[in-house]
């Protein structure tokens, strides 16, 4: 099971890895190792969501799922595919964790007419102060 939240686990049965050839440096293991591991999680058919976590998680991860609904994680920082797949499980388990957290909606607040009349005042004033440091023109005679 990975551990989600306090209220959502997801059954390992229902996530799979696809194991391939890491790029970058590596010596001869990147070459003959398949150590880069693919988590796959198929968010649209999971009976382990509710809809309206598998509506969060759609709307706040469009570009990491695909058109089938199928969740895309990808680790190749280790050289092992052990600390491959652990890697990619954490970042599933931190990317839903984030997807799922209700963030409390922002509340449009008033500027202030003191703070509105002081910035105002003080852009007049900086405007005087660059306007008196020019060199009057010769029309201007």
């Amino acid at each position: 099971m990975v551990r989600i939240n306090s209220s959502l686990s997801i059954p390992e049965s229902e996530i799979s890895f696809t194991f391939s050839r890491s790029s970058g440096p590596g010596g001869q293991n990147v070459n003959k190792l398949n150590t880069r591991a693919t988590l796959r999680f198929d968010v649209a058919r999971s009976p382990s969501l509710s809809d309206a976590q598998r509506d969060r998680i759609l709307e706040k991860l469009p570009t990491r799922i695909s058109r089938e609904g199928i969740l895309r994680v990808v680790s190749q920082k280790h050289r092992t595919q052990k600390m491959n797949r652990d890697a990619a499980t954490e970042r599933f388990a931190e990317l839903l964790r984030d997807a799922l957290v209700r963030r409390r909606p922002r509340k449009k607040r008033r500027i202030p007419a003191g703070v509105r009349r002081k910035r105002l005042e003080d852009k007049r004033r900086r405007s005087r102060l660059k306007t008196g440091r020019t060199r009057p023109s010769e029309s201007d005679d």
